[in-house]
């Protein structure tokens, strides 16, 4: 099912379910007007059809103890795909690093990692993501604060 296919009622339920992935399937349906099994046939559909990726729990990353973020840009040594693929399978299990991007441009990859403390990002930086396979270089950027954080895509 594509973007293209959906009616409004359907809209509406990827919507409100990005606002809130806990609405209850009787509450969802009331406020898209449907019938409760009319309403969880639909959200059943939206989820095999690919759209829906998952749900989650948003958590506060102050009050688990993080008190920054900092984006990092990464140069590898190489950008052929056996160097591509050894940096993305040793970030993979690094609960530090929250987000990874491949770019194009004057960097190889864009990651988000956050800490604790000066400590902790030292050591972060300093035992982790320079000894990364195939890094050269990293430049990072520290956040004064969130000012819009959100995946929400509008449908």
């Amino acid at each position: 099912m594509s973007l293209e296919k959906l009616d409004k009622r359907d809209r509406q339920i990827l919507n409100l379910l990005q606002d809130n992935g806990r609405l209850s399937n009787a509450e969802l349906a009331e406020r898209v007007n449907l019938s409760p099994s009319a309403c969880l046939r639909r959200v059943k559909q939206l989820e095999d059809s690919g759209l829906v990726a998952g749900y989650h729990m948003h958590l506060d990353m102050k009050a688990c103890g993080m008190s920054g973020a900092a984006f990092v840009f990464v140069t590898l040594d190489g950008q052929g795909r056996d160097s591509l693929a050894r940096f993305e399978r040793a970030i993979k299990d690094i609960n530090e690093i929250q987000d990874c991007y491949l770019l194009a441009g004057q960097y190889d990859y864009l990651l988000r990692v956050i800490y604790r403390n000066a400590a902790d990002l030292e050591r972060i930086h300093h035992d982790i993501l320079t000894n990364l396979p195939g890094v050269v270089r990293v430049n990072s950027t520290l956040t004064l604060r969130a000012v819009k954080h959100t995946g929400k895509l509008t449908v």
